[in-house]
């Protein structure tokens, strides 16, 4: 109850224009870039002006209730956990991250990033990593006796990472304080008011274990992105935010990765109930189980762009395939594009589009025989951008451009189609980021 009079309050002074002036203020020579910082590649996601740069999460146009007041960018309080997300028009992978922000008192709000905009996901923060912004104090003063927990104060890489809190300075409550968040190729840091306050490397065993065993253990997506679009969370406090500034910094390709280590299934994640195991001879195997329906396993990571070789023998019915830029709505079902791996007639290495628009382009009957059934095959998938080539056993298949492809992000898992009877031996997975 106290929490909603406080909120009420707010929003009533917000109508009127006081908590506006009180949370912006910001001037003139705010929301500008000196000569040195354009020279330097840093580019205005406001200016002070327009949210042209911005829109509704998974929307095409802006709608919810942010404005511009006094050159700040300000959400009023009406959002909630399901609405109030604001994200920018364009995509960003790896970049430094600078803004300035003010909360009202035990005021909640944060800076997503990495966000994957689909219809399937309700809410950003299922994909995209958070910088938590919120007046630590006020907050547990106005829903006293909850707490909050550690990594949910200030400053934490939501539910993953936590600050070091000798390096925590924060400018009285009223005040302005700066922020920043430095991305670069799974380096990540966050900084508050000039001082980083944490750091910690993407996509490694600690960041997974991480991920796997507390709030996001339910959420097979989050932060696995590489890119994605920025977001700013109205979470039913007002918020104002000014100077947001981004410098873009390059991807590093060509790493070399052996995507199954011929031991175990380190590096990947099985759905559904069929067999996934590897054998005396070192091979990965995927085999129907009792229930016959379909069985996938998927990387843990994205690989967006990439270059992949691996070598497959089909055994009794070799209905398979590679999925590719795919994602994984649980229990078992994947959204994406795969590369077919299946009997002789029926279209290994053509491309086809799970839920959705069917095969793209199957292969010239002439080339079925290319096939070596019973015996071992070469697959070579390259995928760069909207392009993507196959080869078999050293025979180009298919080279074909789309848009869709080109947009799209995910991961690389491997099929047991259903039916039952299958059975497919799998080595020498070996992949190139372009």
């Amino acid at each position: 109850m106290k929490r909603n009079l406080c909120r009420n309050l707010f929003r009533t002074l917000a109508g009127s224009g006081i908590i506006a002036a009180c949370l912006c203020s910001c001037g003139s020579k705010h929301n500008t870039l000196t000569e040195a910082e354009i020279a330097d590649g840093w580019q205005l996601l406001f200016d002070g002006k327009t949210l042209d740069q911005w829109k509704d999460f998974n929307g095409d146009s802006l709608t919810q209730p942010w404005h511009v007041v006094d050159g700040c960018i300000q959400a009023a309080g009406d959002g909630s956990d399901l609405s109030g997300y604001i994200v920018t028009k364009k995509q960003y992978e790896n970049f430094i991250l600078d803004w300035d922000w003010k909360l009202s008192p035990g005021g909640n709000s944060g800076m997503l990033y990495h966000v994957v905009e689909n219809p399937y996901f309700a809410v950003p923060y299922v994909t995209g990593p958070e910088y938590q912004l919120i007046d630590n104090d006020g907050w547990e003063a106005q829903n006293a006796p909850t707490k909050l927990e550690p990594w949910q104060r200030l400053g934490v890489d939501y539910a993953m990472h936590l600050p070091d809190a000798d390096s925590l300075f924060v400018n009285p409550q009223g005040e302005w304080n700066s922020s920043r968040i430095v991305c670069d190729n799974g380096h990540v840091e966050h900084w508050l008011n000039g001082r980083k306050i944490l750091e910690f490397e993407a996509w490694t065993d600690d960041w997974f274990a991480r991920k796997n065993s507390g709030k996001w253990e339910t959420a097979p997506e989050y932060g696995l992105a590489h890119r994605g679009v920025l977001c700013l969370q109205d979470h039913g406090y007002p918020a104002s935010f000014r100077n947001l500034k981004v410098k873009e910094l390059p991807r590093k390709a060509g790493r070399e990765t052996e995507l199954f280590n011929g031991r175990d299934l380190t590096g990947w994640e099985a759905y559904g109930t069929e067999k996934w195991y590897v054998d005396k001879e070192g091979n990965l195997v995927c085999e129907s189980g009792p229930d016959k329906q379909y069985g996938y396993l998927a990387t843990r990571e994205y690989y967006d762009d990439f270059d992949l070789t691996l070598e497959f023998k089909q055994l009794s019915n070799g209905n398979s395939g590679v999925f590719f830029r795919s994602f994984v709505e649980p229990p078992v079902k994947v959204h994406g594009w795969q590369c077919e791996v299946a009997p002789k007639g029926h279209d290994t290495a053509g491309i086809y589009e799970s839920y959705g628009r069917g095969w793209l382009v199957q292969i010239p009957d002439e080339k079925e025989s290319i096939l070596k059934e019973g015996d071992w095959n070469t697959l070579r998938l390259k995928v760069q951008g909207d392009r993507v080539q196959t080869w078999l056993n050293g025979e180009e298949m298919v080279d074909i451009t789309d848009a869709k492809i080109g947009a799209a992000q995910g991961r690389i898992a491997l099929q047991i189609h259903d039916g039952g009877g299958i059975k497919v031996l799998w080595r020498n997975l070996r992949l190139t980021t372009l």
